[in-house]
């Protein structure tokens, strides 16, 4: 007969892998688990930043980008936001219910991460915030540790990082800051930040404590998190921001892209990795952005890069003519 533990961990393998088939799934079962769970900022974070992955991988389907990348770029594209995704899902929702088992018991289950493949600094982690029950220090210990979870695999992983990130049409449109980070409300606005120099893991981890101050300290957190209960997510900023893209595409994430079957390979530690300071970038403090309202910002890069989809459309043609 199974132990109680070992039947708690198997039946969080079944549920991460069910959970983690797509990108909706993943932004549902955040969610949920931060509605049941409201302590853990951090599922809060998690869901709002997957939202944002979603609408990245439509817009690839959409005008302009359908016109300003080849289908072989936004294939890359999309693989990129998928696999992170993934990765870091199947790594940190098992944390999430080994607490949440760990909770409905009264004692610490924190030993079975080691199971799931946990990063040995992250599971101390967990042991300080059962005793702590410092929930801020658990975000950003989660924010370092998933950050760095997908620095090997993903960001400087060979595919990736000599296809993508070392290649002209990355670096273009980082510094245009066409990618954002964007956090909808129910006032309409939006806000966020953008996304720079998306390949340093210190960058990364900088962008995520931005926006959790954004989500849970700003003065429009209430308007931002009435958003998050009160809107289903659909993929499609179309559909989940109507207000703001009026004239896109309205077909869901799951309309534009199959699933994906990932390869979960031989994960190593990576906190015994010497290069990495986790510990630096946990009790590093970061200053609140000054300026996060985002909706005029976004509406003009929406702007140019409507202008630019057009643009590369007449060159188009004018080539075809010629």
């Amino acid at each position: 007969m199974k132990e109680p533990a070992e039947i708690a961990i198997s039946w969080i393998k079944q549920q991460t892998g069910r959970l983690n088939k797509d990108n909706i799934s993943r932004t549902e079962a955040y969610k949920e688990y931060f509605l049941r769970n409201p302590e853990m900022k951090w599922a809060y974070l998690a869901s709002m930043v997957s939202r944002n992955a979603g609408w990245s991988m439509s817009d690839l389907t959409g005008e302009p980008l359908s016109r300003l990348l080849s289908k072989e770029w936004r294939r890359r594209f999309f693989i990129t936001f998928e696999r992170a995704n993934w990765m870091i899902f199947s790594d940190a929702y098992p944390q999430l219910l080994i607490y949440e088992f760990s909770k409905k018991t009264g004692r610490p289950l924190f030993n079975k991460l080691s199971e799931f493949k946990v990063a040995g600094w992250m599971i101390k982690e967990w042991e300080y915030f059962w005793s702590s029950q410092n929930t801020q220090r658990l975000m950003e210990a989660l924010i370092v540790n998933e950050q760095h979870v997908i620095d090997k695999p993903v960001i400087n992983a060979p595919f990736f990082k000599e296809t993508l990130f070392k290649k002209a049409v990355f670096k273009w449109q980082e510094r245009l800051h066409f990618s954002t980070v964007l956090f909808p409300s129910n006032t309409g606005n939006l806000y966020g930040a953008s996304v720079t120099h998306f390949p340093d893991v210190r960058k990364r981890i900088k962008l995520g404590k931005e926006l959790a101050w954004i989500l849970l300290k700003s003065p429009e957190k209430h308007s931002i998190y009435s958003y998050f209960v009160n809107y289903a997510y659909f993929g499609n900023r179309a559909i989940d921001i109507p207000n703001i893209h009026k004239n896109a595409g309205h077909l869901p994430l799951r309309f534009k892209f199959p699933e994906i079957h990932h390869n979960d390979e031989h994960r190593t530690d990576w906190s015994n990795d010497p290069r990495y300071n986790p510990d630096r970038q946990l009790f590093k403090r970061i200053k609140p952005p000054r300026s996060y309202c985002l909706t005029k910002w976004y509406l003009t890069k929406q702007s140019q890069l409507e202008i630019a989809g057009k643009a590369a459309f007449l060159i188009s043609d004018l080539k075809e003519e010629g």
